[in-house]
């Protein structure tokens, strides 16, 4: 093998290692939030509180699911008291999810919790090191679309 495709390589099996652990770090984070909570609809909340009331069917399109499947997992965020249904401003007959305060409480809370725990587990690194890294993986997300 070439050193590029060794590189490679070694990227893909670091990604496969760093997909376990954000799936294990999803399930933990929304076990947090409320303890039936799916991680899919976790990564659901997350949206709505960082992009505001948002149809279901831009949701369905924002994670390539079927509409079924995102009015299923709606319904379970209303059910554990976490979005809230309001009447589309713009179309009467459309409505629009959100979070609801309780969420934007709890997730707030964790995003704290989260953000104490990447300090403490990369407190070795250097403030080049941390920024170098923040710099490679936005390359990185930006060539992935």
């Amino acid at each position: 093998m070439t050193e590029r495709a060794d590189a490679f390589e070694e990227i893909a099996a670091q990604m496969r290692v760093l997909g376990r652990r954000f799936k294990t770090m999803i399930a933990e984070r929304a076990a947090e939030v409320h303890p039936q909570l799916q991680p899919s609809s976790y990564h659901i909340l997350v949206f709505l509180i960082e992009n505001g009331p948002t149809r279901g069917s831009a949701l369905a399109c924002q994670f390539d699911i079927d509409k079924g499947a995102i009015s299923r997992q709606i319904q379970h965020l209303l059910d554990l008291g976490l979005a809230e249904r309001t009447a589309d401003p713009d179309d009467g007959r459309a409505q629009l999810v959100s979070a609801s305060a309780r969420a934007r409480e709890v997730l707030d809370r964790a995003h704290v919790q989260q953000q104490l725990n990447w300090q403490r587990r990369l407190e070795g690194w250097s403030a080049e090191e941390l920024r170098s890294f923040a710099d490679q993986l936005g390359r990185f997300n930006g060539d992935l679309t």
